[in-house]
């Protein structure tokens, strides 16, 4: 079985957009603000995903994709932690549906309701109703809810520890992914998400984090950004500030996804980061949607990179295909299908 851990649910119907519109618009105007949920049908689930994500993985061989709501338009940094729950709910409430109608192919990790200076602490009962009622197997963790300005605790701070430990007790990792910038310097996929991905390494790297917690479990994706490729460095640093060696300091707890767009990224990324630290991920359809003119695929078919790396071996590459993604979302094992959708959610 191949598990594509990192899928967003870019393709979501229009609906969804002009519902969070109105949302924005009702921060200036109160009469602009919606008053229920927006209105998408089952039919329009389908048609969204039927010519995207489901012909994708059948046509590139992947079984089930991990689905959170889309990133960029998390947008934590937007109104208040009230204006963030709304948002939250409905978008995971749509994730919900899209795994009722295609268990086989989806299962579920929610977007947290985040707003700069609001303690994480207040996340808890959004990541208790995805993970208890609606079965999702994970969360996405903005490290930066300000959108670019970074003024919130690192994620190594006690500010995080109530909400780690709901994680802990829930038994579901975490996957580190900022939404998008509001600060024009930071591009959003090109530099933002692989600027915090690096910058969530370094701040492991300087904490006892995983002395208090030592089953909590991180994602860094897209490669980890830049932590692969300056992985001596890392090693280097942590020599300097007397800290363990990386393995020991970090691996049992970070694990690193394989989006990423070129098969020398991926050759760097096998060579330098132990396989068992590796989960298979896409980001399809994400940040790059464009067919690689070199190669005649699509740069985010990650597939074929995996299976090209001439020094794999068949063992290698199903735990980064699927043993991995289990043993970290250990949910998958014991992921009950939805039985149905509450009157609230269901069109």
């Amino acid at each position: 079985m191949i598990i594509d851990c990192h899928g967003h649910y870019t393709t979501a119907p229009r609906e969804l957009e002009a519902y969070r519109q109105r949302q924005i618009g009702g921060l200036k105007d109160p009469s602009q603000s919606p008053s229920e949920p927006p209105k998408i049908t089952d039919d329009q689930i389908r048609e969204s995903l039927e010519n995207a994500q489901l012909k994708f993985q059948r046509e590139r061989g992947t079984d089930l994709t991990i689905f959170s709501p889309r990133a960029v338009g998390m947008g934590h940094h937007i109104g208040s932690a009230a204006t963030s729950l709304q948002w939250s709910q409905v978008c995971n409430d749509l994730i919900y549906r899209v795994c009722t109608l295609y268990p086989d192919n989806f299962v579920g990790v929610c977007q947290l309701p985040q707003s700069p200076g609001v303690p994480p602490a207040n996340c808890v009962g959004e990541l208790e109703r995805c993970v208890e009622e609606l079965h999702f197997v994970g969360c996405n963790l903005n490290p930066d809810p300000s959108g670019g300005h970074w003024s919130d605790p690192p994620l190594t701070d006690r500010w995080w520890y109530p909400l780690y430990e709901k994680i802990v007790e829930l038994e579901v990792p975490v996957m580190v992914h900022v939404s998008g910038s509001c600060n024009p310097n930071f591009h959003p996929t090109g530099a933002h998400y692989l600027n915090a991905d690096t910058t969530a390494f370094m701040q492991f790297l300087t904490s006892n984090l995983f002395q208090d917690f030592p089953t909590l479990k991180f994602i860094i994706p897209h490669g980890g950004g830049a932590v692969p490729y300056h992985w001596g460095r890392y090693r280097g640093i942590a020599q300097d500030l007397k800290r363990p060696p990386l393995r020991e300091l970090l691996l049992n707890n970070v694990y690193f996804d394989t989006c990423v767009y070129h098969q020398a990224g991926i050759d760097l990324l096998t060579k330098v980061i132990p396989v068992d630290n590796i989960l298979f991920a896409s980001e399809m359809v994400g940040a790059v949607k464009s067919v690689d003119p070199e190669t005649n695929h699509y740069f985010d078919d990650t597939k074929r990179y995996i299976d090209a790396v001439p020094w794999l071996r068949d063992e290698d590459r199903r735990k980064i295909y699927e043993g991995n993604a289990r043993n970290v979302y250990s949910r998958l094992k014991t992921k009950r299908r939805p039985e149905g959708l509450s009157q609230a959610i269901s069109q």
